[in-house]
């Protein structure tokens, strides 16, 4: 029967035996089945009748990290490329930080039964990074370190942390706010250094003989270990009197690759922590020139007690069941 309205008694809903369900029910379609005594609805999400009693609202915590910024290779010489930005970092962990410096966001009401997207970025390849998504969750892709090409814009580019400018005194790029910091200033005359790529604990720090490393990553301890993310990649350095056969820049503590020297290449950022890809460094007298690639991010949601929902890799610490995504999937709660 349909659903009567009365203002006295309430609202009423359809009824049905188990048997008698209807054959082609539509998303969310309620009813009280007769043979349970119990109310049940549709989940088109597992194409089955599940109970009101069995599908709660709950909540989560959870981190969620985009994909690093890489840096653009040099064509030219003197085409120092500052280093990648980090990828967005946000967290809603108690007692924990998002990125940018901001305050931990609130928990994540799930409701059972349904089905969440599970979106982990990859890094850029001299490129911004890709976001990260959990449900209504964005994490936004970290920025490209950029490289002084003459013609082409040389600032680095704005994500959710910004990635660092290169030689010739290029701006950093902005970060996100509430998810990351901005990459530093590029060197200028004998300085001939990209900037580190913003992180999503500080900025990357401007260019100069002995500066040019990442901005620092945020650690968490959401699956049971403290462990930092979201590192920005450290600058590279050109050939100089001054420095000769020095190594580049370091990235920041949380996965950023390290810039390239003038006997050193640069380095990749590690996967799954959102860090930025190394500075690049310049064509012509200094040898090949290679983009480097941002570390894709990762999804973390926990909540209290035992296992509720399926998807990623579980584990247990705490009191926590913790669901771990490396590459992208869903999430039944």
């Amino acid at each position: 029967m349909p659903i009567t309205l009365d203002g006295t008694k309430g609202t009423t809903p359809a009824s049905w035996t188990t048997a008698g369900r209807p054959s082609s029910p539509n998303a969310g379609q309620f009813g009280y089945n007769t043979t349970l005594n119990q109310l049940e609805w549709w989940s088109s999400a597992t194409s089955s009748w599940i109970l009101f009693s069995d599908s709660p609202i709950y909540p989560v915590e959870y981190l969620v990290v985009a994909g690093g910024g890489g840096s653009l290779a040099g064509i030219e010489c003197c085409a120092e490329s500052g280093g990648g930005g980090a990828g967005g970092y946000r967290s809603s962990v108690a007692g924990e930080s998002s990125g940018g410096g901001a305050n931990a966001e609130s928990p994540l009401l799930l409701t059972g039964g349904t089905i969440y997207t599970v979106t982990v970025g990859a890094g850029g390849t001299g490129a911004n990074g890709n976001n990260s998504v959990f449900g209504s969750i964005t994490s936004i892709g970290g920025g490209r370190g950029n490289a002084y090409n003459g013609s082409i814009p040389n600032l680095g580019s704005a994500g959710g942390s910004g990635g660092g400018g290169s030689y010739n005194a290029s701006s950093g790029g902005s970060g996100t706010a509430g998810q990351g910091y901005a990459g530093g200033t590029g060197g200028t005359g004998s300085s001939q250094q990209g900037a580190g790529g913003g992180g999503a604990g500080g900025v990357g720090q401007n260019a100069g003989v002995s500066l040019g490393v990442g901005g620092i990553g945020v650690a968490s301890s959401i699956n049971g270990t403290s462990t930092y993310r979201a590192g920005g990649g450290g600058g590279s350095r050109q050939t100089n009197v001054n420095w000769a056969g020095s190594s580049g820049s370091v990235g920041g503590l949380g996965g950023g690759g390290t810039g390239a020297g003038d006997l050193t290449t640069s380095n990749n950022a590690q996967v799954n922590t959102g860090g930025g890809g190394g500075g690049s460094k310049g064509g012509n007298n200094q040898g090949t020139s290679t983009s480097t690639i941002g570390g894709s991010g990762i999804v973390i949601i926990r909540y209290s007690g035992s296992q509720k929902g399926t998807g990623g890799t579980v584990t247990s610490a705490n009191g926590y069941t913790i669901h771990t995504f490396t590459s992208s999937g869903t999430y039944l709660a």
